[in-house]
């Protein structure tokens, strides 16, 4: 029993330090590759780019799309994650309510999948980032990792690949568009979508407006 414990308590200490040294390499570090792209058997397709060479609009697009209160809370949507817990204890389909913190903190550190085992490694993480990170690196990590098409990774590779041009020089509806193909990459069409994912990348694209008016990205350029 004794072993046990002892053993239990260095793979936690251990996962800890580990975590913590990733964490503070990347804050600086761009990250090389990621547990969901050696994954892939599609090749991997990116190229890391700087936030600053990343248009605004990008940014205000994935805020509308994914997380609305990316700059006002702490790593978690503590409402985004009580409705899905009670959408899914009436059998209903869950909208996920994990953040674009929670989302870069599997994407980067973690694998596909659910869990609860998974989730808890998500939760730690997510707070190490938000900590060490901040919002800005948070959002150019996420930006850069991001699976954006089959064997493709990051906005600058998926900018490239569906509009043949940079993520810097992306309008409003692109952007809009790429932002509403990020939960399904792999299965929703970015060039040319129809009926609901149509429907879907214009009303993104019209709240990109509402983020801007509201500052609702003012976090990601402090």
């Amino acid at each position: 029993m004794r072993w046990l414990i002892r053993s239990i308590f260095y793979l936690v200490v251990g996962f800890i330090g580990l975590s913590l040294a990733l964490v503070l390499l990347f804050k600086v570090v761009p990250v090389p590759v990621t547990a969901t792209m050696v994954a892939d058997g599609n090749g991997i397709a990116k190229e890391w780019t700087a936030l600053a060479n990343i248009d605004r609009d990008m940014v205000r697009a994935v805020i509308a799309a994914e997380d609305g209160k990316f700059c006002t809370h702490d790593g978690f949507d503590r409402e985004a994650i009580e409705n899905a817990i009670r959408r899914n204890a009436e059998g209903g389909r869950i909208r996920g309510g994990s953040t674009i913190s929670q989302q870069t903190a599997k994407n980067v550190f973690l694998w596909q999948g659910g869990g609860y085992f998974r989730k808890g490694l998500e939760a730690w993480i997510t707070v190490l980032i938000e900590q060490i990170w901040g919002k800005r690196r948070i959002m150019e990590v996420y930006l850069n990792v991001a699976e954006t098409g089959i064997g493709t990774y990051g906005v600058e590779a998926g900018a490239r690949r569906y509009f043949g041009k940079s993520a810097g020089d992306l309008t409003p509806l692109q952007a809009a568009r790429m932002a509403a193909a990020l939960p399904l990459p792999k299965e929703r069409s970015v060039k040319n979508p129809r009926g609901w994912l149509a429907r879907h990348g214009n009303s993104i694209s019209r709240r990109i407006g509402i983020v801007a008016r509201d500052g609702l990205d003012a976090c990601v350029y402090q």
